[in-house]
């Protein structure tokens, strides 16, 4: 998920806040997804080198091919794995190729760069979960289920002695990826339900210091305990204790 969205965003960050000199980016289309050179030649502008490669993460395969070319190549330091795609829907609505299509890119491929990375030092193990699984709205069973496996997968490393952070952030408003989905209504809801959507200078501050917790999963969400008490519906009981 590294040539737009949340990936790109990173990446900048990456290059121009913490002094990342190396990086490839990849996505399934690779330098033909839309503003990928444009991305590389900001990024190399900044002094950094970037190869932006296609790769299907959701492809056990490809992974391990890939992995394996930078092993041989430059070496790999360390994994940010935003890739993910949405497709909404109430349960009973939710075909199996419906769950598989969300799972695979998300759940998938962090499981396939788990195993392909096994035995490589690395620094950092970066997964994009999302709050979905603990406390948005209704009808994404599918993309909850699977950033709930990243917060798992995250903690299972851990438990190994492997370095994790799963980052389940809220909705951040970046413009891209899902986040151009996002109208004037949809920030005015999450607002009124307590859960604001994160600014693009808010989500990096709170992506850096989730890499600086040392913790196997954090929850990088804006609350806003005020307006959690106006709601009238059930409030996610993750949240109840917050605003009592």
């Amino acid at each position: 998920g590294g040539t737009g969205g949340l990936g790109a965003v990173v990446a900048r960050y990456l290059v121009a806040e913490r002094g990342v000199r190396d990086l490839v980016l990849t996505s399934r289309r690779g330098p033909d997804a839309p503003g990928a050179g444009e991305l590389a030649e900001e990024l190399t502008t900044l002094g950094a080198r970037v190869d932006i490669v296609a790769c299907d993460v959701s492809d056990r395969d490809a992974v391990r091919a890939l992995v394996a070319s930078l092993v041989a190549g430059r070496g790999l330091l360390a994994v940010v794995h935003a890739a993910g795609v949405g497709d909404n829907g109430l349960v009973g609505a939710l075909s199996p190729e419906r769950v598989d299509g969300v799972l695979a890119p998300k759940a998938d491929a962090a499981w396939w760069l788990h195993e392909a990375t096994g035995g490589l030092d690395l620094a950092a193990f970066v997964l994009f979960s999302s709050a979905g699984g603990l406390v948005l709205t209704a009808g994404q069973g599918n993309y909850a289920a699977a950033n709930v496996f990243l917060d798992a997968l995250a903690a299972r490393r851990r438990a190994e002695g492997l370095p994790a952070t799963s980052m389940a952030f809220g909705f951040w408003d970046v413009g891209a990826g899902l986040g151009r989905y996002l109208g004037e209504v949809d920030r005015r809801r999450m607002a009124s339900q307590g859960l604001p959507v994160l600014s693009h200078e808010a989500g990096l501050e709170l992506f850096a210091a989730g890499l600086e917790r040392g913790e196997a999963t954090v929850v990088p969400l804006r609350v806003d305990t005020a307006a959690l008490r106006t709601r009238t519906d059930e409030v996610p009981a993750l949240l109840r204790a917050l605003a009592p």
